[in-house]
């Protein structure tokens, strides 16, 4: 037990900071280390090491990636975003528009790329407005974060949970739809008051801004293959293959070669993810986590259900500051099984893993995307975001929670 607790801790230190002191070694790195650590330390055989890692969910997100990937071929979220911003007559209600838009594009593809491709048009149309671009900025981070809460393909930890619980797509959507809603509404209004001096009381002017170009046949075809998926998803086909079918049909038929789309897949998370499901695999069969859960989870969570939502959303949020979310909600998959209402429990953490995205910098691949992009217009010191973050974060969360609670007590869920 003390090789796989060892492996386990450097692991999980080394994705919490992105770094490890005096090694060449990133979060992919890392995790992929930690994994075949396990297997020479002989925690687990090649064997075990090789049934732990999850293809469901590694498929799921591999079929997303390249329906995405067409989609930023055929200039679909540039168009998305150049939308949006025609339809915005003033800059308060550009904000809100940004945070849906994100938010909505967010609940039907990975939230990662939506920010990828609506950043750099964002800057655009701030500096030509002579608009602040903080303002901007978190609008498409933190819609991005709460809107991708609604689905099982929102983010990469939503994915986990279907993979983990076999919460179906459809049922999955029907309980955290209003949820995530309420959360972007939320987000809109909280941004709006904080930044309300910086927003000017004047029209929007956007005209300068030419429609982006659209390969209209690409379009189609990647449109159509994601609408497939979708009825696929809703139907209760299985989640990884139905993706996979329809990003290879949509490889099939877009007319062109499918290197560049396949150049735009992220492999270093799936390697991420692969590495992850090895290492709490080893310290799973070691009894690691059942130890943790025995000594530090269990005693604060009670016998209640609706308790256990509350203290268990509010640690995950935690949780998810120090080590991500993704790996977290992969340890969590230990846990859950053991509480009053497995089913209930999953939905709780997978709000909680997202929207704790929107706490620090850090806490979302997407708040880095945004902010990197941005370059110096994107400069936000930790301390401010984190104030900012920490009342989004405490809003949304208590809501969402408070929501899903009451979903259940009217027998919704």
């Amino acid at each position: 037990m003390t090789s796989a607790l060892v492996i386990f801790a450097l692991t999980y230190l080394a994705v919490a900071a992105g770094r490890f002191p005096y090694l060449s070694v990133d979060r992919p790195a890392a995790a992929l280390l930690g994994a075949v650590t396990m297997v020479a330390a002989g925690v687990l055989t090649p064997a075990e090491a090789g049934a732990a890692v999850n293809g469901e969910t590694l498929g799921l997100l591999l079929g997303m990636m390249i329906l995405s990937a067409y989609l930023g071929e055929a200039g679909f979220f540039r168009w998305a975003s150049w939308l949006v911003i025609r339809v915005a007559h003033t800059p308060r209600t550009l904000l809100w528009a940004l945070v849906l838009a994100a938010g909505a594009l967010s609940a039907l593809l990975v939230n990662d790329t939506v920010c990828l491709m609506m950043t750099p048009l964002v800057l655009r149309v701030v500096d030509d407005a002579e608009l602040p671009p903080i303002p901007y900025l978190l609008a498409v981070a933190f819609g991005s974060n709460a809107g991708s809460a609604a689905t099982l393909t929102g983010n990469p930890q939503n994915m986990i949970v279907g993979t983990l619980s076999g919460i179906s797509y459809a049922r999955f959507a029907g309980a955290l739809v209003l949820p995530a809603l309420a959360s972007l509404l939320l987000v809109a209004a909280i941004l709006h008051f904080t930044f309300r001096r910086q927003l000017p009381r004047r029209p929007l002017v956007p005209e300068a801004l030419p429609a982006p170009e659209v390969d209209r046949r690409l379009l189609a075809k990647a449109l159509g293959a994601l609408l497939l998926a979708l009825a696929g998803f809703v139907a209760g086909f299985e989640l990884a293959w139905t993706a996979l079918f329809a990003g290879a049909l949509c490889m099939a038929v877009a007319g062109r070669a499918p290197r560049e789309a396949l150049q735009r897949v992220n492999w270093p998370l799936l390697v991420f993810f692969a590495g992850l499901f090895v290492v709490v695999a080893g310290i799973a069969k070691a009894g690691v986590t059942g130890r943790i859960y025995e000594a530090a989870v269990a005693p604060a969570l009670g016998a209640g259900a609706a308790r256990q939502v509350v203290v268990f959303g509010g640690f995950t949020a935690v949780a998810s500051q120090i080590v991500s979310n993704v790996p977290f909600v992969i340890v969590a998959g230990e846990w859950i099984p053991r509480l009053a209402e497995p089913h209930l429990l999953w939905l709780a953490t997978a709000l909680a893993a997202t929207l704790a995205g929107n706490l620090t910098i850090v806490g979302s691949v997407a708040n880095v995307i945004v902010l990197e992009l941005a370059g110096a217009r994107g400069q936000i010191g930790f301390w401010r975001f984190f104030r900012i973050g920490a009342v989004v974060t405490g809003v949304t969360l208590a809501a969402a929670l408070a929501i899903i609670l009451a979903e259940r007590a009217l027998g919704l869920i």
